[in-house]
């Protein structure tokens, strides 16, 4: 349950009569007095409490609310982003509502839809409602495991007496006994013999059942009991078993539920895939059509599995070739996931409406919720390689011949070439191409002209120099280069093979590198390409930069031509004084000049200017595509990749993206200004000298390092733009509290003004100040002791490793035992890394037979730690990481 929920059920259970403060509410509940108010006056402003005004203020639920209707609970969260699970979740509320105690249940669907995950989704809903207990168990058992041993089946579910049979020797609770107070999971009920399902009969009925060997004695237990199969229960299960199950719930499989939930749902298990590695992974956007267009007959079982080995093979390189990100690419799915891609203009309106046409990538982040979309980091559309090697793959699943392969294979080479030729002129080259490969390209020319006798053609000798620049490239990533019709170019032309394994050898002399056979047979292509088909030649976009004020447009124009040594992009300047309308007829006469069929980039900065490309485009009937909020950089990239010959939609959308970096190059250029690293946000309604009080109110109530913490002024007049500021202080810098009667960000904590004047705040207030600076003192103390790990990585690690854990356990930790846990925790990664061997834990095993359940979860959450630093931490270390829960209080 969330918090949220849990406090607003807390007052709605205490009933209308009794009145609590933020202070009483929050040492019953154990939790942050700071939130419990935030989250009060944010139940008040909702309607759903009230609130009586005084010192301190008080707060009580209204008549009349009732708890299992309003609160917010995980299946009605669930059902907002599945529509297809929508019925069914109705299904699974009315089984649990039902009165006294809810009732029985079977989940259907094909294997890997997630029944088991649904039906521990129908109890954290029934405890999310107060229908079961928070410590209601939920109990799971396959009847697969004693499908064969109907009577050790029937001794595991209701228990043994002992004497019962040989071996017996003391009395055993079955599953039946333990799930008393919440729900049975019976998992393959399909496999539960009949003699099973018959004695299942009177425990459904009357609730009653008897161990295996009592005779007399009758026991009772109130259980719910959900069930879940494969098969069709009318075939599968008996007719008399079937009329004591009222509700059966039908999960859609993965086809069922559409491209648009099969999207969120591959981009959670990518997340979780995030959260597990403790990395940042970015996804290619051929790579997630591939995984929502390809046959999954398992459901979301198969795809997690694909998911999961298609990260691992992209870990491996990750860490074999020590980049930077973790990148999953096409080349990295499996075999029958990339077959996917096939099938994806079967599919493609739909694809487009799910995840645009505008992007290369996706992210997801091991600490953050969501996903963003931003550009991929290696720029590949020069490479005949990925369009050669996806041709090949193409025509392969569509069976054509080793005969038709090959004589495609030449076909596609020779328009890459042509391609090339149309798009780049001369003059253009020697202001794109590296001159060092320009020189070099010049060499391999005289000598294959030599060896060959015979000229090679301008258009080849551009495609050629295009290609070793992108081979270059493609080598330093730590790409192969595989050439799949090596031998039969080898064989076809022996003479121009001879000379290319020569040039490859000139090749690798210059760049340093070790090239693969396979470029002497791409090599080999160039020299034996026939000019004569290459003779059309490509339109390319026009590049229009307009902007208002005096010389703004024709500055950036005139830094990116003279950079580019071209006349290639022009410019328009709109003075304030001038009319608009007579700039668009300027605008108009320009494209006219510049435009063509492969259409015009337009660059504006603001205003009226951004709805001149649909009237441009209606005037003279070419596509147009506007770029707002026009700077330098963007008009360089535009005019450069223009003159490459890329499309309009292929440049429009790397500008486009090129705003997602800009941020994070601007700290740069304020490297001297010094901004300390936390931050508190007065904000007022009444305006920015309310703000001002606040914030002196702040700082001279409270102990801080200046240099650390900074107290902002912010005025809520324009919330609007408030936000934007919030949303800007937070990109910089860590908020630790928003003080104010208005919620701005849902995400950070807030403090009301009335609980900072009146002073309740201000001791909450102080102890995350006093524990954020002592975190960051830690980063320094640590980078200076710390041997074999970075000091600031392995802290924020530990701090999201001890956060989990406090989360899970319902346990936070005091200001010192935190401490203590992050040093400790760290220093043991550090001390692992140096290969030192781990203290042993006194009495461990009575110690961890006690807290089988708390060891269980803290070695769960100590994985990614683990896989990140690649380091094993034993039972004797877990042992004492969990000493800080079990000792919180009497350590501090």
């Amino acid at each position: 349950m969330k918090r949220l929920d849990l406090i607003f059920q807390t007052l709605v259970d205490a009933g209308p009569d009794k009145k609590v403060s933020a202070s009483e509410l929050a040492e019953q509940l154990g939790l942050s007095r700071a939130n419990v108010s935030s989250d009060l006056n944010r139940l008040w402003k909702e309607g759903r409490i009230g609130k009586e005004e005084g010192r301190p203020t008080l707060f009580f639920a209204q008549e009349g609310n009732d708890s299992l209707y309003l609160a917010e609970t995980s299946l009605d969260r669930l059902a907002k982003t599945n529509k297809s699970l929508i019925t069914r979740i109705e299904q699974a509320k009315a089984a649990v509502l039902y009165p006294p105690r809810g009732m029985h249940c079977l989940i259907l669907g094909e294997t890997g839809v997630g029944k088991s995950w649904f039906a521990g989704m129908i109890h954290e809903f029934a405890v999310d409602i107060g229908r079961l207990d928070k410590q209601a168990p939920f109990v799971i058992f396959n009847c697969a495991d004693y499908a064969n041993n109907p009577q050790l089946l029937i001794s595991q579910l209701f228990g043994v007496k002992k004497g019962a049979y040989t071996g017996a020797e003391m009395d055993r609770k079955g599953l039946v006994e333990k799930a008393d107070g919440g729900i049975l999971f019976l998992d393959e009920v399909h496999r539960l013999p009949a003699e099973g399902q018959e004695i299942f009969f009177t425990f459904m009925d009357k609730g009653i059942f008897r161990r295996v060997g009592e005779t007399e004695m009758e026991r009772t237990a109130h259980v719910q009991i959900v069930m879940a199969t494969t098969e069709n229960p009318e075939s599968s299960l008996l007719k008399t078993f079937m009329r004591r199950i009222p509700m059966v719930i039908k999960l859609p499989s993965l086809v069922e539920r559409g491209l648009e939930e099969r999207f969120r749902i591959t981009m959670e298990i990518f997340q979780e895939e995030a959260f597990r590695l403790g990395r940042e992974i970015q996804i290619s956007a051929n790579a997630v059509q591939a995984f929502l267009c390809y046959h999954c007959p398992n459901n979301i079982g198969q795809l997690k599995t694909d998911i999961q080995l298609t990260c691992a093979s992209a870990y491996a390189e990750f860490i074999s070739l020590k980049k930077n990100q973790l990148h999953v690419s096409v080349q990295d799915l499996p075999h029958h996931v990339k077959q996917g891609l096939l099938l994806v203009k079967d599919y493609k309106q739909e694809l487009d409406e799910i995840i645009g046409t505008e992007h290369n990538c996706f992210v997801v982040q091991p600490s953050k919720e969501g996903i963003w979309i931003g550009r991929e980091t290696g720029d590949t559309t020069d490479s005949v390689y990925e369009k050669i090697e996806q041709k090949i793959y193409e025509l392969q699943n569509l069976g054509v011949s080793e005969e038709e392969l090959e004589f495609d294979i030449e076909n596609y080479f020779t328009t890459f070439i042509k391609g090339v030729h149309q798009r780049v002129n001369k003059g253009d080259m020697a202001r794109i191409i590296d001159p060092f490969i320009i020189h070099l390209v010049e060499e391999i020319v005289r000598f294959a002209e030599a060896k060959l006798e015979k000229i090679l053609s301008q258009k080849v000798i551009f495609g050629l120099a295009l290609h070793i620049q992108t081979s270059k490239e493609r080598l330093a990533q730590g790409k192969q280069i595989v050439n799949p019709q090596i031998n039969h170019v080898r064989i076809k032309y022996k003479k121009e093979f001879a000379v290319a394994l020569e040039c490859v050898r000139m090749i690798e002399e210059a760049i340093l590198m070790d090239l693969p056979i396979g470029e002497a047979g791409y090599l080999t292509m160039f020299f034996v390409l026939d000019d004569v088909s290459m003779e059309e030649e490509r339109e390319t976009i026009g590049v229009l930069v307009i902007t208002h004020g005096s010389g703004g447009a024709t500055a950036m124009v005139d830094v990116t031509n003279r950079l580019l040594v071209t006349q290639y992009a022009r410019a328009i300047d709109l003075p304030l004084e001038e009319d608009s309308m007579s700039v668009l007829e300027k605008a108009l006469k320009v494209a006219r000049e510049i435009g063509s069929k492969a259409g015009i980039l337009l660059l504006v900065d603001m205003g009226s200017l951004l709805g001149f490309g649909e009237i441009i485009e209606r005037e003279i009937g070419i596509q147009v595509k506007v770029i707002p909020m026009v700077s330098t950089p963007h008009v360089i990239e535009a005019t450069r990749k223009a003159m490459l010959g890329h499309s309009l939609e292929d440049v429009y959308r790397d500008v486009l993206g090129m705003s997602l970096y800009q941020r994070e190059e601007q700290p740069k250029e304020q490297v001297q200004r010094h901004v300390p690293a936390l931050t508190i946000v007065a904000a007022c309604l009444s305006g920015e000298g309310s703000a001002l009080f606040l914030k002196k109110l702040l700082e001279s109530r409270l102990r801080y390092d200046d240099n650390v913490l900074e107290f902002v002024p912010l005025q809520l007049i324009d919330k609007a733009q408030a936000r934007s500021q919030l949303r800007k202080i937070k990109e910089e810098r860590k908020i630790l509290f928003v003080v104010s009667n208005y919620i701005l960000d849902r995400e950070l904590r807030h403090h009301s003004m009335d609980d900072v004047l009146n002073g309740e705040a201000m001791s909450d207030i102080q102890k995350v100040i006093d524990l954020e600076e002592a975190y960051l003192k830690m980063q320094e103390s640590l980078g200076e002791h710390l041997q074999r790990v970075d000091g600031q990585d392995i802290l924020a690690d530990v701090r999201m490793c001890v956060g989990r854990m406090e989360e899970r356990l319902n346990n936070s930790l005091v200001f010192d035992t935190r401490i203590g846990a992050y040093l400790h925790i760290c220093c043991l990664v550090d001390r692992l890394k140096a290969g030192a061997q781990s203290v042993a834990y006194i009495q461990k095993d009575s110690f961890l037979l006690e807290n089988r359940k708390l060891y269980s979860l803290i070695r769960h959450e100590l994985l990614p730690l683990e896989d990140k630093y690649e380091v094993v931490i034993s039972e004797d270390d877990v042992c004492f990481i969990m000493n800080f829960f079990i000792h919180n209080k009497t350590l501090a």
